[in-house]
């Protein structure tokens, strides 16, 4: 892949993870799913504590996405986020996501600064079937976009849901012993998920009032979905018009993927057993 500020279409390798905190904007493709990424960290730094990854497997059929909000700066987010991208390399082949996000709570239980903690939304797609699972912990809500229905609603009050219980979903490092509910629908071509940071439901509107989740849906209802490269810039301009402070307080990162019904290549699968000897390959910039 190239640099990551790059701002055309790309395609990522199977068994690659891609991302990290650093301020970018970028457009690429896996088997099954466009995505987008854009983040910007407080003040224009060079990184902030927002850190997105997005990994494929040997063979291309499973993709993961993540989007996490790490508490603190500097150095503290700089590891957490190298952590992450280790436990992306570790299971980037397993298409159940419930090993990766419990690992990843466990990483933040364990850190030796107990005030560490972040909040992240984790989405699996696997493309042969169009399935996508994924699981929030206490993140701001994702957005479901239904291309037949030409409408957006919140993800989790459409996708069927299982592991649901009392002391679940709470952001990473809160709770050493705890469940997240994992959450699973399916993605037509067309069908899109928006993840956003909580500076996008931070932002205030014209009369200074919170946006907030429903805010913010009705925003992008609001929007063209015919171009998807255009939604996130369109987001962005409206939401800094209502108020000069808007995303400006703090990082604000969205990540955006659509389903395009396509595929991983039959040449891809075959020599999906020979990647496994290779390595994954790091396209990551933490810093």
């Amino acid at each position: 892949m190239t640099t990551l500020n790059s701002l055309h279409s790309d395609r990522m390798q199977c068994m690659e993870v891609w991302g990290g905190n650093a301020q970018v904007s970028r457009n690429f493709q896996v088997p099954g799913l466009d995505v987008w990424v854009n983040s910007r960290p407080y003040a224009d730094a060079v990184s902030g504590g927002d850190v997105y990854y997005v990994s494929s497997c040997a063979s291309g059929r499973i993709t993961r996405l993540l989007l996490a909000d790490v508490s603190g700066h500097g150095q503290a987010v700089a590891d957490a986020a190298r952590c992450l991208r280790d436990l992306m390399r570790k299971n980037i082949n397993l298409v159940n996501q419930t090993r990766f996000v419990q690992a990843m709570n466990r990483q933040f239980t364990e850190q030796p600064d107990p005030t560490l903690f972040a909040t992240a939304l984790v989405c699996t797609f696997f493309a042969p079937t169009g399935s996508l699972q994924f699981c929030n912990a206490g993140h701001p809500p994702a957005m479901l976009y239904r291309a037949r229905e030409r409408r957006w609603v919140s993800a989790s009050d459409v996708a069927h849901i299982q592991n649901k219980s009392a002391a679940s979903d709470v952001p990473l490092g809160v709770l050493r012993e705890t469940e997240y509910s994992k959450f699973k629908t399916k993605l037509a071509p067309g069908d899109m998920m928006m993840c956003v940071s909580d500076a996008f439901i931070e932002a205030c509107d014209s009369t200074g009032k919170l946006l907030g989740v429903r805010g913010l849906l009705d925003l992008v209802q609001n929007l063209s979905a015919s171009n998807p490269a255009e939604i996130i810039p369109q987001i962005q301009e409206h939401i800094t018009r209502q108020h000069q402070e808007n995303l400006q307080q703090d990082d604000a990162s969205i990540l955006l993927f659509r389903a395009d019904g396509t595929h991983s290549t039959l040449a891809s699968d075959l020599l999906a057993p020979m990647r496994l000897f290779t390595g994954v390959r790091d396209s990551t910039d933490i810093g």
